[in-house]
C-alpha cells in the first residue's frame, strides 16, 4: 500500500473542507497561531550570519554573536556540580528508570531471520537523590579498591542504569572514564585498555564471559573487574591476580565509615571527564579526550535550542527507521478499507499543510493518535543525529508521530554539538543553525569544487569552533595536528572533513564528505558520499555504498534494498523465491539499476557519478556485522573486503 496514492481531487477537496470547518469551530486560535507567524518566529530565532572579526565564512547563532556560551548555570562548571545541582533542585524526581524483563520469544521475519521479541514490565524508578547516593558510594568503593584520581578507568557495558551510576561516580571522584562500544572487536578493545593503562574496568556478566575473557591476557595492567550484575556463581578462568567484584559489593565497601569519610578530589573544568573511543570507519579506534567544560558547553548549546530542556539527557536511543515504518504500516494494514482511505487522505492532507507551516490538530487526534502510541504517545520532539535522515523518512515521522522531527549535527570531537534544527522548522534534509556554543566556518575545498564564495549558497569543509571542541586524540599528536587548531583569538577548532552549505536563513545542509573523493581513470573526481546521499532518497534503497577506484572508469554500488519495495517489484516481474534468491537474481539487479539511474538523473548527478553496476545485499548492515559503525556510518574498508568478489565481478565483466 502506498501512502501517497493518486486520490480523486474531488475527494481530497471534500476532506480539506471538512477539516477546515471543524478546525475553525474547534481549534481556531491554535490553528491561526501555528501558521506563517510560527515560521517567521523560527527564522528569527535560528538565523545565523557571518561574524565580524571572525574568520571569513564564519557563522554563529544570532544570540551568541559577541560571545559563545559555555555554561548553563553560573558556577556549575564540572559534571559533578551539574549532578549536585539537579539533586538539590529535584531530589525526588524520577532520574533512572529500569523495566524488568518478563519474557522473551523468537519472532521469525519474512526473510527467515529470527529477532528476539521482549516483553517488559513497568518502570522502576530511582530518584535523583537515590541515584546520587548510589553513585557516591560506588565512587568511594572504587577509591577503596585502589582507583586514583586522574587515573583512567574503563567502562565496557551495555546502556543501563548501572552505566549512568558508574559514570556519575567517576565524575564525582575525578576518575577519567574510558568508554568503549560493546560492539568493538577484541583487538580494538585491548588497544583502548592498553593505551589508557587502566587497572579497573566496569562491565557486565555477559560481556565479561563473551568478549573480555578472550583478551585479558593481552591487557597485563588490568587488576580489578567490576560487574554490574550480581556476582556470577561461576566465572570464566581468569588470569592470576585479577579480582572480580559486583557493583553492590563495591557500594557496600564505599559505605563503610572509614571510606566514605575520605575526602575526594573534585575535578576542575579543564580535567578530562571522558576518553571516548570512536568506532571509526577505518583503522583502530581513536580515544577522544573530553573535558568537563567541553561536555557542559555542548549541553548548554543543546538546552538553548530545545525549549524546556532543563536537565542532562543521559540516554541514547537507536531507533531503526525501518522498524518504525514497518510497525506503522502494520497498524494501517489492520484497518478497514474505509479507515485506510481516511489514513491516506489524512497523510496527504497533513503533508500539504506542513509544507505551508500549519498544524493539523483534527487529523492528529482522529487519525494519527493510534500511530503516535507506538512510541508511548507522549513524545514532544524527536531528534536524529549520526547518519542523516532522508527527506522522505523525516516527513513520514513528522506526519505520523505528530511532533517535530529535527536533525542535529555534531561529532564526538565536538561533544555531539554543532547545530540543531529549530523545532518549528519543518523543512527536510537540513541540520539547523549553529548552537550558541558553536561557531562554524566553511573552508574552501579546491579539489572538490566547493568554495565559501559559491552563490547562492556558500559551500566548503565544515570547521567547528568553540568551548565544546574537545582536547584532541589521546596519545596521537600527529592526528591532533591534522584535525585540530587554535586560531589567533585562542579559540579551538575541529576540521570535520564533512562538506556543507549554508542557506539564506542560516541553516546548514551536509552535502558531501571530503574523504570520500575518488579520481576515476579518465580524471573525473567522484564524491562517493554525494552519490550515496542522492540515491538514499530512492524508496527502493535502505542503504547504499558507492565504490570506485582510480584504475577504473565507472562507479559501482552495493545496495541494501527495501524488502517490501523489492518484493513488490519482484512480483510485478514474475520473479519468485526466498529473499536471498530475489536479491541474487540478475534480472532484479538490472531492474533496480534502472530505478537507481532514474533517481540519479532526477538528483542531478553527473553521468560519471551514476553507478553502472550494483550488487543487492540480502543482509542489512548493522554494527554487529562490522560493516557500519555504531553511528551507522559506512566502514568502507570492511565493505570493500566483504564484497571483494563482487567488486572483481563488476569490474571484470564476469
Amino acid at each position: 500500500m502506498k501512502l501517497k496514492e493518486d486520490m480523486s481531487p474531488l475527494l481530497l477537496q471534500v476532506f480539506r473542507s471538512v477539516v477546515w470547518v471543524y478546525s475553525v469551530i474547534t481549534f481556531l486560535p491554535w490553528y491561526l497561531l501555528s501558521g506563517a507567524s510560527e515560521r517567521q518566529a523560527c527564522a528569527k530565532r535560528v538565523k545565523a550570519r557571518s561574524v565580524s572579526g571572525s574568520p571569513a565564512g564564519s557563522y554563529r547563532a544570532v544570540n551568541s554573536q559577541q560571545k559563545l556560551v559555555s555554561l548553563l548555570h553560573e558556577g556549575v562548571d564540572t559534571l559533578d556540580k551539574v549532578f549536585e545541582y539537579a539533586v538539590v533542585h529535584f531530589p525526588q524526581r524520577d532520574c533512572l528508570g529500569t523495566r524488568e524483563l518478563l519474557s522473551e520469544e523468537d519472532e521469525i521475519q519474512p526473510n527467515g531471520k529470527v529477532f528476539k521479541k521482549v516483553i517488559l514490565g513497568d518502570y522502576n524508578w530511582l530518584s535523583y537523590e537515590d541515584t546520587f547516593h548510589l553513585s557516591q558510594r560506588f565512587g568511594s568503593g572504587l577509591a577503596a579498591l585502589g582507583q586514583k584520581p586522574l587515573c583512567n578507568i574503563a567502562i565496557f557495558c551495555e546502556t543501563r542504569a548501572e552505566w549512568i551510576i558508574a559514570a556519575q561516580a567517576c565524575f564525582m571522584y575525578n576518575f577519567p572514564l574510558v568508554t568503549l562500544y560493546s560492539t568493538l572487536g577484541g583487538a580494538a578493545i585491548a588497544h583502548g585498555l592498553n593505551e589508557t593503562e587502566v587497572t579497573h574496568i566496569i562491565t557486565s556478566k555477559d560481556l565479561l564471559q563473551s568478549r573480555l575473557k578472550a583478551i585479558l591476557m593481552d591487557v597485563p595492567r588490568l587488576k580489578h573487574i567490576i560487574v554490574v550484575d550480581k556476582k556470577p556463581k561461576s566465572l570464566p578462568d581468569l588470569p592470576r591476580g585479577i579480582m572480580v567484584h559486583n557493583v553492590a559489593a563495591v557500594q557496600e565497601l564505599g559505605a563503610k565509615p572509614e571510606n566514605i569519610m575520605v575526602s575526594r578530589r573534585q575535578p576542575v573544568p579543564s580535567d578530562i571527564a571522558v576518553i571516548m573511543y570512536t568506532s571509526g570507519s577505518t583503522g583502530i579506534p581513536k580515544g577522544v579526550m573530553i573535558s568537563h567544560s567541553n561536555i557542559i558547553a555542548g549541553i548548554t548549546g543543546m538546552a538553548e535550542r530545545i525549549p524546556n530542556l532543563k536537565c542532562i539527557m543521559n540516554a541514547a536511543y537507536n531507533i531503526s527507521k525501518m522498524i518504525i515504518y514497518k510497525n506503522v504500516m502494520t497498524k494501517v494494514e489492520e484497518m478497514s478499507s474505509v479507515q485506510k482511505t481516511l489514513f491516506v487522505l489524512a497523510y496527504n492532507y497533513k503533508m500539504e499543510q506542513i509544507s505551508k507551516g500549519y498544524s493539523t490538530p483534527l487529523c492528529d487526534r482522529l487519525v494519527f493518535k493510534k500511530v503516535r502510541s507506538l512510541l508511548g504517545g507522549s513524545m514532544r520532539v524527536l531528534l536524529s543525529g549520526g547518519a542523516p535522515l532522508s527527506a522522505a523518512t523525516q516527513r513520514f515521522m513528522n506526519i505520523c508521530f505528530c511532533c517535530p522531527v529535527g536533525q542535529g549535527y555534531g561529532l564526538t570531537e565536538t561533544c555531539g554539538a554543532g547545530t540543531i534544527s529549530d523545532l518549528a522548522d519543518y523543512s527536510t534534509g537540513r541540520v539547523g543553525a549553529p548552537l550558541v556554543c558553536s561557531e562554524i566556518m566553511l573552508k574552501d575545498w579546491v579539489e572538490g569544487g566547493y568554495f565559501s564564495t559559491d552563490k547562492p549558497n556558500p559551500r566548503g569543509e565544515i570547521l567547528i569552533g568553540g568551548p565544546n571542541v574537545t582536547m584532541g586524540y589521546y596519545k596521537n599528536e600527529q592526528k591532533n595536528r591534522e584535525d585540530f587548531f587554535v586560531d589567533v583569538n585562542g579559540q579551538r577548532w575541529f576540521c570535520t572533513g564533512d562538506i556543507g552549505e549554508f542557506h539564506s536563513d542560516g541553516c546548514l545542509k551536509i552535502i558531501d564528505r571530503k574523504k570520500d573523493l575518488v579520481k576515476l581513470q579518465a580524471g573525473e573526481y567522484v564524491s562517493l558520499g554525494k552519490v550515496e546521499a542522492v540515491l538514499k532518497n530512492c524508496p527502493l534503497i535502505d542503504n547504499i555504498c558507492a565504490y570506485a577506484n582510480s584504475e577504473e572508469s565507472y562507479v559501482i554500488g552495493f545496495v541494501v534494498p527495501n524488502q517490501k519495495q523489492l518484493t513488490a517489484l519482484a512480483e510485478q516481474k514474475g520473479i519468485r523465491g526466498s529473499w536471498e534468491e530475489i536479491c541474487n537474481h540478475a534480472e532484479m539487479e538490472k531492474e533496480v539499476l534502472c530505478i537507481i539511474t532514474d533517481a540519479a538523473i532526477t538528483g542531478k548527478l553527473e553521468r560519471f557519478e551514476i553507478p553502472k553496476k550494483i550488487r543487492l545485499s540480502a543482509e542489512p548492515w548493522t554494527p554487529e556485522t562490522g560493516l557500519v559503525t555504531d553511528a551507522f556510518k559506512l566502514k568502507r574498508k570492511e565493505l570493500k573486503t566483504h564484497y571483494q568478489d563482487d567488486i572483481e565481478r563488476m569490474y571484470g565483466g564476469k
